[in-house]
C-alpha cells in the first residue's frame, strides 16, 4: 500500500475552494447577463418609444405630447445609464471572478501534479521493493537447491554404500 500523500489535506481544501470559487462564478455570469437583458430591453423600448414619437411628430403633435414624449424618453435615457454602469460593474466583478477561478484552479493542478509525482514515485518504491523481495526469494531458493546438491554429492562421495 502506498503511503498517503503528505499534502491531500490541503488539496482538498484547494478543491474545495476551487469548487466554491466556480458557484460563484456562476452566479457572477448569471448576474451579468441579467444586467445585460435589462439594459438591451431598455434601449429596446427607448428605440421603440422615440420611433413612435418621431412617427407622431411626422403626423403632427401639440406642444404637450411634444414635451410629456421628450419627458418620458429624458426618464428612459436617466434609466439607461445606471443600468449601463451596472453591466460594467458586473462585467468588472465577473472578471475578478474569472481570474480568481483560475488562480485557484492553477494551485488545484499544483497539487494534483505533486500528488500525481508522489503516487509515481511511492509506486516505484513499491516495484522495487517487490522486485527486490523477488530476487532475494530466487537467490534463495536457487542458494537453497545449489546447496543442496551440493551437500547430496558431498554425503554421496564421503559415505561409501553398503
Amino acid at each position: 500500500m502506498s503511503p498517503v500523500f503528505p499534502l491531500q489535506p490541503l488539496l482538498d481544501l484547494s478543491q474545495m475552494r476551487l469548487d466554491q470559487a466556480a458557484r460563484e462564478l456562476g452566479e457572477l455570469i448569471a448576474g451579468e447577463q441579467e444586467a445585460t437583458k435589462r439594459l438591451a430591453l431598455l434601449l429596446q423600448y427607448r428605440e421603440e418609444y422615440h420611433a413612435r414619437f418621431m412617427a407622431a411628430a411626422a403626423s403632427g403633435i401639440g406642444q404637450s405630447e411634444w414635451s410629456n414624449y421628450s419627458r418620458f424618453l429624458a426618464r428612459i435615457d436617466d434609466a439607461i445609464v445606471p443600468a449601463a454602469q451596472s453591466v460594467e460593474a458586473t462585467r468588472q466583478r465577473t472578471l475578478a471572478g474569472q481570474q480568481d477561478w483560475m488562480g485557484k484552479h492553477g494551485k488545484v493542478r499544483a497539487f494534483n501534479t505533486l500528488a500525481d509525482r508522489h503516487r509515481a514515485r511511492a509506486a516505484g518504491q513499491e516495484a522495487r521493493g517487490e522486485q527486490k523481495t523477488s530476487d532475494e526469494h530466487g537467490a534463495r531458493r536457487h542458494a537453497d537447491n545449489g546447496t543442496g546438491q551440493n551437500l547430496f554429492q558431498l554425503f554421496s562421495t564421503a559415505i561409501p554404500a553398503v
